[in-house]
């Protein structure tokens, strides 16, 4: 892809870069902010750099991977800087470029226009401005909703102003896949509360299917008349959490660190939740640090796979995952098409989805071999950190808090290069764009 073009004096970006130029500004702004001594419990001192980069990092790229415990560290000022963050960097700094240009009445060209798209991850210019009005218009209805019901519930158990601010606190942090908590344990003391499980897990599980999705199912209320993209993506949702519940109920049944000791009823909530927050919520009811080895495992791939494009979600997108599988099965089965619901996929589409999944990987190999150099840990509790902080999950296994300096600043890129997406990284980084006008004479080599 192409970069920096320069005309005249005017030097032109790639959509690409001007994206990580964006999300990089936002980052900075909060992690000023969180540094400002008033942003902490602790008087007279905020964050030092590197833990306020990590912070503002982590709630823009709506991860939830804390160095510090977001309850008692933040003062009330600190924790709404969280929310904004963790609510522009859900929506995305073009959606609310746009949203501001909507307000001051200015014109939107066709340059932002295009940025958006990038941003959106939408296939066509039609009706993006007006796809910005309607995410908005979405959150905010959907937060409100999930922060009532939550203030309700929690108002048994605590002051009414704290169940109010609670429960408006983690609504938001859940649609957007963000995962702070204000508890220490996170969600652990609602294990088996349905109240909680329900309404966090269908916030984060509307926030990660993407808006295109939910105004696709609105409008035409029947899967058979959806879109490919929809049915895709709502198809291999379902199966994720059917398998995901399935897969953390066999392998913690008898665990006693987990849910073990728990009642079925209980062992049924942990085993759903948890089955569902890998693709990027980023909650917890158990500790994954005594989950058994299976079950992390397990994890890891449903937090490689993430959620749908085009939501607050991160990941590869379970429909780049599912058109892998796809292509896998149609050069198993010897044909020349890939199919699904009587639809073409076309090749172009799928080696982008190989690229993506290949570039994921690369990232991914890249921060862990770094970060067995900076951290004294288990190799598989490494390896999870990363894949998490690339799903934009903000799952651990206890090693968050114990990072190294220099590893803090890898999980940082690493959360950075999960929120933009790989390629998009892959392209802000290439400076230089070859067109290749010539073609060469084909000649194959072995594989396999």
């Amino acid at each position: 892809m192409g970069s920096f073009k320069r005309k005249g004096n005017l030097i032109k970006l790639h959509p690409a870069q001007i994206l990580v130029i964006g999300f990089g500004s936002l980052i900075l702004v909060g992690t000023l902010l969180l540094m400002l001594p008033f942003s902490t419990v602790e008087e007279g001192s905020g964050l030092n750099f590197i833990d306020a980069l990590f912070e503002a990092t982590s709630a823009v790229c709506v991860t939830g991977l804390a160095v510090v415990d977001t309850g008692t560290t933040f003062t009330l000022f600190g924790q709404i800087v969280l929310l904004f963050l963790i609510q522009f960097g859900g929506w995305g700094f073009m959606t609310i470029g746009i949203f501001m240009f909507i307000i001051l009445g200015k014109k939107i060209g066709l340059k932002e226009r295009l940025l958006l798209q990038d941003s959106l991850n939408v296939l066509t210019l039609s009706g993006v401005v007006k796809l910005v009005l309607r995410i908005i218009k979405i959150t905010l209805i959907v937060e409100t909703i999930g922060a009532v019901i939550l203030a309700i519930r929690w108002s048994f158990e605590m002051p009414l102003g704290k169940a109010i601010y609670y429960g408006i606190f983690h609504s938001i942090s859940a649609f957007n896949n963000a995962g702070f908590g204000l508890e220490p344990d996170s969600l652990s003391k609602w294990v088996g509360d349905p109240t909680i499980n329900l309404v966090i897990t269908f916030l984060f599980m509307i926030g990660g299917i993407g808006f295109t999705v939910i105004m696709d199912t609105w409008q035409k209320k029947s899967f058979r008349k959806l879109s490919l993209h929809s049915k895709v993506a709502l198809l291999m949702t379902f199966i994720l959490i059917i398998l995901g519940t399935m897969i953390i109920f066999a392998s913690e049944f008898h665990n006693p660190a987990t849910i073990g000791k728990l009642s079925l009823g209980d062992k049924l909530w942990a085993s759903y939740f948890q089955g569902v927050v890998p693709r990027t919520a980023g909650f917890n009811t158990i500790d994954y640090g005594e989950m058994t080895l299976s079950s992390q495992v397990f994890t890891m791939v449903l937090m490689f796979i993430g959620a749908s494009s085009g939501s607050t979600g991160g990941g590869i997108k379970v429909t780049t995952f599912a058109i892998i599988l796809l292509a896998f099965w149609t050069v198993l089965t010897n044909q020349d098409n890939v199919n699904i619901f009587k639809r073409r996929i076309p090749w172009q589409l799928v080696n982008k989805s190989l690229s993506i999944a290949v570039t994921a990987m690369i990232f991914i190999f890249t921060i862990f071999f770094l970060l067995t150099f900076t951290e004294k840990a288990d190799m598989n509790k490494i390896l999870f950190e990363t894949i998490s902080a690339f799903g934009t999950v903000g799952l651990s296994e206890g090693l968050t808090g114990n990072l190294s300096p220099l590893g803090r600043l890898l999980i940082t890129l690493m959360m950075f290069i999960g929120r933009l997406g790989p390629l998009t990284m892959a392209f802000a980084l290439m400076l230089n764009k070859k067109e290749g006008k010539l073609k060469y004479a084909e000649e194959k080599i072995l594989i396999g």
